[in-house]
């Protein structure tokens, strides 16, 4: 009977030690396919930005969204997604597409617009910790530079001013606030937020 008890305890930890492997084999490969995805998109993006950006505009014209701050951001549309610009991280090295809407399948894909508009200092951009996503976000320091370049080439340049953790369910401290921008991820095991905020530097729109 005992003989049975052990072999039946040493079944059970093998099934165990099988599942935290292919877990862990999953983890692996979802990671590397969203980096993959991110280059190949944001690569697709740039092409795509670099064919519709408009020429410079006449002196003393201001862009619209100076001039309407509420429109709507543009997209471009790649595989039925909606892309509203390119979010880049120098100190990070990483150059991501942006996508309009959030949704936990968009996040497989690449960052997505949680709440807001670049147009009204207000945006706020969600992303899974895969590596090559928002995964070193909590390395920022203040003082780190981010810039944001919408698809008709506006480029907005922000400085990191602040570093915290929220809590899951504390939704509108992430989307209210004198904030520019703000980027946030899950830490491992999704007890927290990882959230940076940005302001926007004088004088930055190119």
């Amino acid at each position: 009977m005992r003989n049975r008890h052990g072999l039946g305890f040493m079944a059970g930890g093998l099934l165990l030690l099988a599942a935290a492997l292919c877990l862990s084999i999953y983890n692996i490969w979802d990671d590397n396919r969203a980096a993959i995805a991110a280059e190949t998109n944001v690569k697709r993006l740039n092409t795509a930005m670099t064919e519709t950006v408009r020429g410079e505009l006449p002196v003393g014209m201001l862009p619209d969204y100076v001039l309407a701050p509420e429109m709507e951001m543009p997209t471009i549309t790649i595989d039925g997604l909606e892309y509203i610009g390119r979010l880049d991280i120098p100190v990070l090295e990483l150059s991501l597409p942006v996508l309009s809407q959030w949704s936990y399948p968009n996040m497989k894909v690449a960052p997505c617009r949680y709440s807001g508009s670049l147009y009204q200092n207000n945006m706020v951009i969600a992303a899974h910790n895969y590596k090559r996503h928002f995964g070193s976000l909590k390395t920022l320091e203040v003082g780190d530079t981010v810039r944001f370049t919408d698809v008709e080439g506006n480029e907005f340049r922000y400085t990191v001013a602040e570093l915290e953790q929220l809590a899951p369910n504390e939704v509108e401290a992430m989307i209210t606030g004198d904030w520019d921008l703000t980027l946030f991820t899950c830490t491992a095991g999704a007890q927290y937020r990882v959230t940076v905020r940005c302001v926007l530097e004088e004088e930055s729109l190119s």
